[in-house]
Parts: structure tokens; sequence; C-alpha cells
């Protein structure tokens, strides 16, 4: 055989080509460079040459040749009718670095095997021809059929047995973009198919990934979230309901936002036991917040509810109404004594109305029961606990008292703990018309009359700066109820005094921003367009505006 051979030099390896009996009989030119110049003959021994490698067998092993480290590979192959050897030597730093690649791709390969096997969805891998290649073990939760059963079947042969309905895989082939695809499989169950699809380095479509998941399962989680939401909206409704039941039977009637949130804030300190300041003009409701606080938390089944208005009292008697009197305390006095309004109150509440107008010596007291706990009676020598959550009202300005030395700084500061500020009825006119009718409705029955008030006296009562406030207005509704003999009342029965507003111009008792005042300004002028003109048409030529703009004019002040 020729010792160069043609195919042989193809070889990017050192090859080296023996007969059975170990002689040498062809090479390639990377072997001879790898030996000493004119050594490698023909028809020489290949142990000859490996042993001056220091290799003990030619079979197979690792050579060092010069720098490098070389491992040899032998085979045996026929070449025409003649048995031969073959010798490849590979450099083993390469097959290190084969080593180590192949090793790296086996532990990525596994990793994506375990992020496909741990996918909640199926995902469902198949060639261009629909030839099943992987799956996970979730499309035996969707199917109930054992994932090794779906390896190597043809998509078109579970579609033939019912198994899938239709498949997306052939679709992604055609389209050559990704398909997805709603149905129901043979088990009943709702799921959706979407098909991506693979190329290769030639644009050509390698392999399909489908991913399926089960709508059936989410399609029940959101029916389970509606019903949540709907039960929940029942909730609401249920206690705005019951709310809205209470603050009737504590005759409340509250429909501006300002006091919805103050009852709302009234009711989430209802259960704690600090004082209470409630600021606000004379007849605002401070009591009747006062008494809701009560009755929205623990101490309403455990103590009473006391009131006492501490600038009704004469000052000489307020500390015995406060805090009682031992037997024999004064003269006048009850022979067996006579317990305070704390000590009623014990395991309630107590309310101190008007407490601006408590005395300072008496003060000094007060701030000893509100941090000691503790009362002691007039003519008395032990000090009695008593568990009394205090609730304080006043129409004055506590703090401007304290500049002026008519209130002591330490008691405001231990009242003000939770201060509320109640908005007179002219800064919430949406309650104005609800508290007419109750008025209204609630005088009708008690004097067994049926009364009724027009629209003039609705308005002028809804445009009233109320400087009595609620109080007024109880009062305005009941005179008007017994006074007037027609059973329908309008602006025109209105006393003189009230009448003489009407004709007044606006005139403000405190400074306002002047959006405010045009808004009053507006409020006024629409409310004499609207009794003097049918239509919004005449109401905006006489105002010199668009009738679209006197219509959001109308409802943005509720005419």
């Amino acid at each position: 055989m020729n010792t160069q051979i043609e195919w042989l030099e193809r070889f990017p390896l050192p090859v080296l080509i023996t007969n059975e009996q170990g002689s040498v009989q062809a090479y390639n030119h990377l072997f001879s460079g790898l030996c000493e110049e004119n050594f490698i003959k023909a028809g020489m021994q290949a142990e000859e040459i490996f042993a001056r490698w220091k290799t003990q067998s030619p079979d197979i092993g690792l050579v060092e040749i010069g720098n490098n480290h070389f491992i040899i590979l032998h085979r045996n192959f026929t070449w025409s009718s003649e048995n031969l050897l073959l010798y490849l030597l590979v450099d083993g730093s390469q097959v290190y670095c084969l080593k180590e690649q192949i090793a790296q791709l086996g532990k990525i390969n596994n990793e994506l095997d375990t992020i496909i096997e741990n996918s909640y969805d199926v995902i469902y891998i198949t060639d261009r021809e629909g030839i099943t290649l992987k799956t996970n073990s979730a499309i035996e939760r969707v199917t109930g059929i054992p994932k090794k059963y779906y390896i190597g079947k043809n998509v078109n042969a579970l579609v033939d047995r019912g198994i899938l309905k239709e498949t997306v895989t052939f679709k992604v082939v055609e389209q050559k973009k990704p398909v997805s695809v709603i149905q129901k499989n043979f088990a009943g169950r709702e799921t959706l198919m979407t098909g991506s699809p693979i190329f290769n380095e030639a644009g050509e479509i390698e392999k399909v990934v489908t991913n399926i998941r089960d709508l059936s399962e989410l399609n029940a989680l959101q029916k389970e979230l509606e019903k949540v939401h709907e039960l929940n909206n029942q909730y609401k409704k249920e206690l705005e309901r019951l709310k809205s039941n209470k603050l009737k039977n504590e005759n409340v009637i509250i429909e501006s936002q300002a006091m919805k949130e103050i009852y709302d804030m009234s009711e989430r300190i209802a259960d704690f036991d600090a004082t209470v300041l409630l600021l606000g003009e004379t007849g605002v409701g401070k009591d009747v917040l006062a008494r809701h606080i009560y009755c929205s938390g623990n101490r309403h089944e455990k103590g009473e509810f006391i009131k006492i208005n501490c600038g009704a009292i004469p000052h000489e008697l307020l500390e015995s109404e406060l805090f009682g009197y031992e037997a024999g305390a004064f003269t006048g006095a009850n022979r067996t004594g006579k317990a305070g309004m704390f000590e009623l109150a014990h395991k309630g509440v107590l309310f101190l109305d008007e407490v601006g107008e408590m005395p300072l010596a008496l003060q000094v007291k007060l701030l000893r029961a509100l941090q000691e706990k503790q009362i002691q009676r007039i003519g008395g020598i032990r000090p009695k606990n008593v568990d009394v959550r205090v609730i304080a009202a006043t129409n004055r300005n506590l703090k401007e008292m304290v500049s002026q030395g008519e209130f002591r700084e330490d008691l405001f500061y231990r009242l003000n703990v939770l201060p509320i500020l109640i908005p007179p009825l002219r800064e919430r006119r949406d309650d104005i018309l609800p508290l007419i009718h109750y008025f209204l409705d609630k005088l009708n029955d008690k004097y067994a009359v049926s009364k009724q008030f027009d629209r003039s006296l609705r308005e002028f009562l809804y445009h009233y700066a109320w400087p009595g406030n609620v109080r007024e207005m109880a009062n305005l509704v009941e005179r008007l109820i017994l006074t007037i003999t027609s059973k329908v009342i309008t602006a025109n029965d209105l006393p003189a005094e009230y009448k003489e507003n009407e004709k007044s111009p606006v005139r403000y008792t405190k400074i306002t921003t002047l959006k405010e005042a045009v808004e009053v300004a507006e409020r006024e002028l629409l409310a004499l367009a609207v009794k003097n003109f049918p239509s919004t048409y005449r109401m905006a030529e006489v105002l010199g505006t668009s009738q679209p703009t006197i219509v959001r004019k109308l409802k943005k002040y509720n005419f």
C-alpha cells in the first residue's frame, strides 16, 4: 500500500495505518510531523515508533510528544480485501475541553428538563411532522393519561383517537408563527393551546413547542372570586344598612361627606377610653355625636351616658353636681349624701357640655379626676376610684382662652386628646333638606297634622345661613307648623326676621376664599332665576351664559 493515501490527508488529525502484524502501511503528513525527520518508513513496526514516545502498547493510551499530550484511538477496518489497523491521535487538551462542554451541556439539559417537568402548564414538544418528542407530567393532570403514552405518537393519531379535538402543530408549521386555540379535551376540560415554532439555521421549522393551559381551573377560580366580590358587596350594603338604621334609631340625619367622615371616625374611636373634645358652633349637634360615640362603644352595655351642662349650673353648685358630697357636708345637704355625675357615669360616659364655662377653681379638680381616675366628694376624706370616659364639648376657642388665662393649659391638653370639629350647617348644605324633612315628619306626627313645605320655602331654607344651626332649624320648623294654618307652607309664611334676611344682600361674618364667595353669589343668583324663569334657556339668556352651563350649575348646587 502506498504510504501516502489521498483520502488520508483529509483527516484533520494525525493518522497511522498498519497491517495486522503491526507493519506500517500508510500515514498522513500530520503524523509524520510528530516524528523525527526521516524516522518513519514504510514497513517498520509501529511498536518501534510508539516506543520512542514511551508508550507500552500501541493499541490505546496516552502519549507525550514534545509538550503535547495525545490520546491514541485505534480500530480495525478492511481496505482492498486487506485487514488493517488504524491509529488516530487526538489532542488530549481538546478532549478535555470537549468533556467539559459535554458535561456543561448535560447540566443545562437536566435543568431544562427540570423546568419543563415542574411547569404547571402542559409543555408539549413535537417535530415538524407532528411526532411527539417530549412532554411533562402536567399532561396527566389535564388529560388523565400517563405522559409516556404520548412519546413517539403523532398528534394526528391523538386526534383520531379522540384525545385531542384538533392540534395546533400543523397550523404553526403552515403559518410559521405562534397559533392559539381554545378547545375542550376528551375529558371535557376547557384548555388554551398555544403553539410556537422553533426555527433552524436555514429558517425552517424544526420543532413546535405547545403550551396547554387548563382554563377550567382558572374559570372556577374566576367564579369563586366573583362570588367573593358579590358577598363583599352584600356585606358592605348590609353594614351600610345597619349603620343607617342605627343612626336613624339615634335620630341622626347625615348626608354630607364631611359628617359621614366624622361619624365614621367616631365609630373607630368608640371602644377606646381616650378623652374626646367636640368643637363647633352652638346647635351643630355635639350632644348627638357624643351619644353616638357612647352607643357605638363597649361602654354602652356597662354603664350610663350622663350629661351635664357646665354653663347651665351655678358655679357654686357645679362641684357638688360633678363630684357629689357626703352627709352634712354643708347646710341643706342631703342627710345621706349624694353621688356626683362621675360616680353615676362609672363604667359609662360622662358628657361635659360647655366645658369652657367651667370655673378655674373647679378645673383643677377635674384635671385630677382625669389623670388619676379618682374623685373625692365634698366633705369626704377618702378618694373613690371611677372608671369613666369623658367626652367634652364647647363652642368656645379653648386655646385662646388658655392664652388669656381663662382656661388651664394642662386641662386643655388633657381634654384635647381626640378633637373633633363639627362644621356648621351652612358648610354642609347636603344635610339641610334631609334634616328639614326629618323635623317636618317628626313634628307632623307629634302634633297630628300633615303640613308641607313648598318649593320656595325649601329653597329659602337651603340657602339660609343658619347661624343657630340644627337647633334653630328644629325651632323654626316647629314654629311654622304651629303658627301657619294652611296645609302648604310657603316662603311668604316665614317670620318677619327671616324675610328681612332674604331681601338683604349676602353678608360675611368671617374671611373666606374668593372661590367660596363666588359660589355663594352664584347660588343666590341661580335660586332667584329658578324662582322667576320657567326654563334653563330663559335663565341662560337673562344671566348671559349658555344653557349647558346653567344645567351644570343647577346640578352642582342641587337645584
